[in-house]
């Protein structure tokens, strides 16, 4: 129900925009994250947004460099990265739920590469 894209092999200080399409149009009150894992590390939240408000809540780490959003019309969340880093590499992932850490949807994920 979930499908990101946008992943590949940037430069460090490029930036990137993921997208998460949705198979419908998710309910107002439905929260959808980004989350990402590095090999060898745990799974790590980035930024969540509530799909009818669009309010956003960030991990600290990610404040002021990453940028969630979503559109109501495409159905369709974003994360705009920018000044990526190499300890950016990672899969990316969006879920979705009632809440932050309670999903019901999780994408397939998309690699992001920085390359040094």
């Amino acid at each position: 129900q979930l499908a990101e894209s946008g992943g590949g092999l940037v430069q460090t200080g490029d930036s990137l925009t993921l997208s998460c399409a949705t198979s419908g149009r998710p309910f107002s009150s439905t929260t959808m994250a980004w989350l990402r894992q590095a090999p060898g590390k745990e799974r790590e939240f980035i930024a969540a947004i509530r799909w009818g408000f669009g309010n956003s809540f960030y991990a600290d780490s990610f404040k002021g460099r990453f940028t969630i959003s979503r559109s109501k019309a495409e159905n369709t969340g974003y994360l705009q990265m920018n000044s990526l880093k190499p300890e950016d590499t990672a899969v990316y992932y969006c879920a979705s739920g009632r809440g932050i850490g309670d999903y019901n949807h999780w994408g397939q994920g998309t690699q992001v590469t920085v390359s040094s």
